[in-house]
């Protein structure tokens, strides 16, 4: 990243609530060096109760470089590693053990000397890597770690953090979780340290091998946002905070706006987040199968009823307004989609409530619609899909311009109207126990097909003066067996809503 990138991203740390940021790698470039400089003599810009933490391998030069980088700041931790696995002594430094603790403990005696000794006015903290631990015996980072100790002199006010990296990941979580009880059980003046994870992705295990860890004993991880780092990338914070609250422990991190940090994360790294990264991705709280979607309907109706605050939702862990997202992707609809995401749709973004029977007439429209296309369908394609369908229907019949009337008497209902079928005006009269019955008695009795009503179903559209009615009819026909044909209307009458929309003409029938 440029330093205003890296300044940017540091911006929105702060914001996240992060106390302790490791903000750069001073020695490697002008512009790590830059960047810690400005952070330090820009006032306001680092929290007093925030740690900017420094990171430098055990290399003199390197280090004084370090320092003088993250001098004056109020709280400031350097954070000194040297490798320590047998392969690395053996292959990469030709070092041996003794040569290995050696160095370790000449650089924590120049870091000291060059910090605390010598420089009182910052609160200094110190970190050390015995980098590679997971390859190490165990028994050689407890002991360079006491070296090491023995140099810093920490108190219980201020510990030394021992971070004991999975720099490669080597083997299944509950492994690295025993080495870190093994370390935590056998270093001495426990009190006194802090005990600090810092898993790599290698195997695809990080987040599982960091929680497993803090069960072993840590105290502290370090991470990343969306599992940013070298090669495989190490344990994304992201993800570990929001496990906990999945949980309802609150991590202490501000994630309340996941979507706009994903975006700022993406601009100052030039990185995307796999559409399925857990919560943050893109489809993570989406559903495109059929019983998914039936359920999480379904866990929506009940939710909403809840009135003792607890989250319980069929496939979603958590309530994604709780991270800033919305709920219009939770269901999207493409060829494995079934009813329930097609009534979510409509009942979401066009407050429609379909009747069971309807819901499954029109997904199999919807089902076909989306194999033809060969991808997603907009909840614009599903309403004009839908409008074509039952509300704008090219019936062979519809009602005339003149006025119709609906008579209801005591014990019957009289229906006379004007329908105008294949271009010839004819007149229509039928009865019935309703004004629905006797329209439907009308028609059959012009067309010479028994009808009869299977289900009627109406519902408001909207509140207050804006409020519209929608009605569903579906009848069944002589000669048709048990199939249903359904007929829409939506009409600002809200008292007969069918009554200018036609339903029965959009029945395929006539």
């Amino acid at each position: 990243m440029s330093g205003e990138q890296k300044w940017r991203y540091f911006e929105m740390l702060i914001a996240c609530g992060f106390k302790e940021i490791e903000v750069a790698f001073p020695s490697a470039s002008q512009t790590e060096f830059d960047f810690v400089r400005r952070l330090i003599e820009t006032p306001g810009t680092v929290p007093d109760d925030v740690f900017i933490q420094v990171l430098t391998p055990c290399r003199e030069e390197l280090i004084k470089r370090t320092v003088d980088s993250v001098r004056g700041a109020k709280n400031a931790i350097v954070h000194l590693y040297n490798a320590t696995s047998p392969c690395f002594r053996q292959v990469v430094f030709n070092n041996t053990k003794e040569e290995t603790i050696e160095l370790a403990v000449r650089c924590a005696k120049l870091v000291r000397h060059l910090t605390k000794d010598t420089d009182p006015d910052t609160n200094w903290s110190f970190e050390y890597s015995p980098e590679t631990f997971s390859a190490t015996e165990l028994d050689f980072a407890v002991e360079i770690c006491e070296a090491v100790k023995a140099v810093w002199e920490p108190t219980e006010d201020n510990p030394i953090i021992f971070n004991l990296p999975a720099t490669v990941e080597m083997s299944t979580p509950n492994v690295y979780a025993d080495q870190i009880e093994y370390f935590c059980t056998h270093i001495s003046e426990r009190e006194k340290v802090c005990i600090s994870l810092h898993p790599h992705n290698d195997r695809g295990c990080a987040t599982a091998a960091a929680e497993l860890a803090q069960m072993g004993g840590a105290d502290r991880v370090e991470g990343v946002l969306f599992g940013n780092g070298e090669r495989t990338g190490n344990v994304d914070i992201v993800t570990l905070a929001l496990n906990l609250y999945s949980q309802g422990i609150r991590p202490g991190l501000e994630f309340s706006n996941l979507a706009g940090i994903m975006r700022l994360y993406t601009e100052c790294t030039n990185l995307p987040i796999h559409p399925r990264h857990p919560y943050a991705g893109e489809l993570v709280f989406t559903a495109f199968s059929g019983s998914h979607q039936d359920a999480i309907k379904k866990g929506f109706a009940v939710q909403r009823a809840r009135t003792d605050g607890i989250w319980d939702m069929p496939y979603l862990p958590i309530d994604p307004k709780d991270i800033g997202m919305t709920y219009e992707a939770v269901i999207r609809v493409n060829s494995q989609s079934g009813k329930g995401g097609v009534s979510w749709i409509m009942q979401e973004k066009f407050d429609l409530n379909l009747p069971r029977r309807l819901q499954i007439a029109f997904s199999r429209i919807v089902q076909t619609l989306a194999e033809v296309k060969g991808q997603e369908l907009t909840a614009q394609e599903i309403i004009d899909a839908f409008t074509k369908e039952y509300l704008s229907p090219t019936a062979t019949f519809h009602f005339g311009n003149k006025e119709y009337s609906v008579n209801t008497a005591p014990s019957v209902t009289t229906f006379e109207g004007v329908i105008v079928h294949k271009g010839v005006e004819k007149a229509l009269k039928g009865t019935g126990n309703g004004p629905v019955s006797a329209l439907i008695d009308a028609v059959g009795r012009y067309s010479g097909i028994q009808l009869d009503v299977r289900e009627l179903v109406e519902h408001a559209i909207g509140k207050g003066k804006d409020t519209r009615a929608a009605a569903y009819i579906e009848v069944t026909a002589a000669g048709h067996g048990e199939k249903g044909f359904w007929g829409v209307g939506i009409d600002e009458d809200t008292v007969i809503p069918f009554r200018t929309t036609d339903l029965i003409s959009s029945l395929p029938l006539i």
